[in-house]
């Protein structure tokens, strides 16, 4: 009964044998390994992008970091929700590799609408070589909330950056889960959207650490590359990277976990439907839910063992009525009986 995040699930037999059978004698390094170059393709075809630059990175952040830091320079701002995995959860990485651009918070919640991102964008460059200019658009599908953009949403969002001229980022750390939850293809839920760059993410959906940043615009390639290099997130023995990414493509097996994960959380979120005294607090659309418990019931959860979750508050209290947050993830290894043992302890 493991809901804690899907960061936490265990790799896939398929990748961890793609990487073992990676394992083999020599290979050229730093990207130039036959394994990139078959990722390469895949990608490229994957998301119908024939000449898409595309990288591997071993972590989201610096996938975001390095991807906003190419779109964007240092005196510009990013505009991001303020849930943003780039606000919130990277030390300040973004600010850091782009050499101090700042981010600019759209909205109060974790769903940008385009009214409010026109109004952030407009609130800029008002003071001329004294203010922050405008710079890239972040936008994180699936949200920090488990809500997931619809593909007019985006049109809208990119729409209204486009206006300014400026490009937008989605941040897909979680990429594979919107793809099943709309249904859609990455091509549609991306540069058809009209999205600039994407992360495709793999640590959270089964892969040992590896996400892929693409660029449609190949004119970007090689400040991307010069920028990975020098913040040194350029692996050497990056034949490993790649093999994770040839494991996690196979047969759509990247589509495959983020079914597995998003229909173990409609399940988790039936039985929350049911019980007594829960409230979901957003449209669980992808593989995460944050729901409303009264403290007793917390309570009751962990002493049933089910301790592996994220509360907000403190479940040690006089009040067993209080209300506490709770976050739950599901990854591709999560077992219905697990879920079902665990909505029994709900009562």
């Amino acid at each position: 009964m493991f809901f804690a995040s899907d960061n936490a699930g265990p790799v896939h037999p398929k990748v961890m044998q793609a990487v073992a059978d990676a394992n083999q004698g020599y290979a050229m390094g730093y990207g130039a390994d036959a394994e990139m170059a078959k990722v390469r393709t895949q990608l490229r075809d994957l998301f119908e992008a024939p000449d898409a630059a595309i990288y591997l990175v071993g972590t989201g952040t610096a996938a975001n970091a390095l991807a906003l830091a190419t779109l964007g320079d240092p005196w510009q701002t990013v505009f991001c929700a303020p849930t943003a995995h780039i606000h919130e959860d990277e030390c300040n990485a973004p600010e850091f590799y782009s050499g101090g651009a700042k981010l600019t918070l759209v909205g109060n919640a974790d769903k940008i609408t385009p009214d409010a991102l026109r109004t952030a964008i407009l609130a800029e460059e008002t003071r001329g070589v004294h203010g922050p200019q405008r710079g890239p658009v972040s936008l994180t599908q699936v949200t920090e909330r488990g809500q997931v953009y619809s593909l007019s949403e985006l049109q809208a969002l990119t729409a209204v950056a486009r206006k300014f001229g400026l490009p937008t980022y989605l941040d897909g750390a979680r990429f594979a889960n919107a793809v099943a939850a709309l249904g859609c293809s990455p091509a549609e839920m991306s540069w058809k959207a009209g999205i600039d760059a994407v992360s495709f993410g793999g640590t959270k959906n089964g892969c040992l650490g590896v996400e892929a940043v693409i660029f449609f615009d190949p004119a970007k390639a090689w400040e991307f590359e010069l920028r990975r290099k020098r913040g040194a997130h350029l692996f050497s023995k990056h034949r490993y990277l790649s093999a994770q990414f040839l494991g996690y493509l196979s047969g759509d097996l990247w589509r495959d976990m983020a079914d597995t994960a998003n229909a173990a959380c409609a399940r988790l979120a039936a039985g929350f439907d049911t019980a007594q005294g829960i409230q979901i607090l957003f449209p669980p659309q992808a593989n995460i839910i944050f729901a409303d418990m009264p403290r007793a019931l917390h309570q009751r959860l962990h002493d049933g063992g089910a301790t592996y979750y994220i509360t907000r508050g403190t479940l040690e209290g006089d009040d067993p009525d209080e209300p506490l947050t709770g976050r739950f993830v599901c990854d591709w290894s999560i077992q219905n009986a697990q879920i079902d043992r665990f909505l029994d302890l709900l009562g």
